[in-house]
């Protein structure tokens, strides 16, 4: 007769340990087990294994940064595709009768120097702030991820031209670089900023890029489908790209933010955009002699100019944190 007595509890079930021994498992246990999402082993949905996108994106939606800094940057781009919603009147109409008058109905920011209405040229300044950003952002990416990635990839000849190119590039400190550039610009519109920004901001993806290459290229995967015939453009595209992008968007994300910030401080040095566009920059400037009757002017401007420099760079530490399995 044996010594174990049926208490109605379900049958157990013998599962391994990590210390070489076995443990006894309900039934409802182990269903449990095999069910669950992560799994024992860090599996997903129907035993997969989970990718490193799959696990980085579990980290931000349980990270409250990337939640704060995602809503101040997903207001910013509504605000700049449809600034009238919450701005009433044109940011280029002014009253010098209401200059540098303070908060009132319909200007709850006041007016400037020039009689114009702060809270109006702020909210449509966000506009031009943005797309210098994200477009300058996918220009150094774009054109920084292709020469680095080729460069790392090919190695040699090509490879030592690129390390020496952007050796120079990187002793032209950039805002000197901005004023002797764009000093002989004429337009008006933010292109000959964003190609600024992209001819001076590509060399530190292309070294990210490089590097990141480099790194990729060695695994077993790769050398597996070398060895079965697999194209240089196929190993690029499916098994090194996807691999070795991490970074280059944790450092775009990063940089998005400098180059707002980049942008306003050449236009408050007079070479970046110039009026009548509306930029914060600009605003900054124009308010910058009359800070003492009238610190508002300058202060929302540059309130709104740190937050969103402060949103992007928290959003590419949460983006850092989360793409680093070292930091898991």
């Amino acid at each position: 007769m044996s010594d174990h007595q049926d208490t109605g509890a379900p049958e157990g079930i013998i599962a391994p340990t990590g210390m070489g021994g076995a443990m006894d498992l309900a039934a409802s246990e182990a269903e449990t087990l095999e069910k669950t999402p992560g799994g024992p082993l860090g599996t997903g949905p129907a035993g997969k294994p989970r990718s490193l996108w799959s696990d980085a994106w579990r980290d931000l939606r349980r990270n409250p940064v990337f939640i704060v800094s995602a809503l101040v940057i997903l207001f910013l781009v509504f605000i700049s595709l449809w600034p009238s919603a919450i701005a009433s009147g044109s940011p280029l109409k002014c009253n010098l009768s209401k200059a540098q008058q303070g908060s009132q109905p319909g200007a709850p920011f006041g007016y400037d120097g020039q009689g114009c209405n702060v809270y109006t040229r702020t909210v449509y300044g966000a506009r031009t702030s943005v797309t210098v950003g994200v477009c300058a952002t996918l220009g150094v990416a774009i054109l920084g991820s292709i020469l680095g990635g080729l460069a790392g990839y090919f190695g040699g000849f090509w490879d030592s031209i690129l390390s020496r190119i952007t050796d120079v590039f990187f002793a032209i400190p950039v805002v000197l670089g901005g004023l002797v550039l764009l000093s002989v610009v004429t337009s008006n519109t933010v292109w000959p900023v964003i190609g600024f920004m992209v001819l001076l901001g590509w060399p530190q993806i292309s070294r990210i890029a490089r590097g990141s290459v480099i790194t990729a290229k060695q695994n077993d995967y790769v050398q597996a489908a070398r060895a079965l015939g697999a194209s240089n453009s196929r190993m690029l595209l499916r098994h090194i790209t996807p691999n070795a992008v991490a970074p280059v968007i944790v450092v775009a994300t990063i940089a998005l933010g400098t180059y707002i910030s980049l942008e306003a401080t050449l236009s408050y040095l007079g070479v970046g955009l110039k009026p009548p566009s509306v930029s914060w920059g600009i605003d900054i400037s124009a308010a910058s002699p009359y800070i003492r009757n009238a610190p508002h002017a300058l202060l929302w401007p540059s309130g709104a100019l740190a937050v969103t420099v402060l949103a992007f760079i928290m959003l590419g530490d949460a983006v850092r944190d989360a793409l680093d399995p070292k930091l898991r």
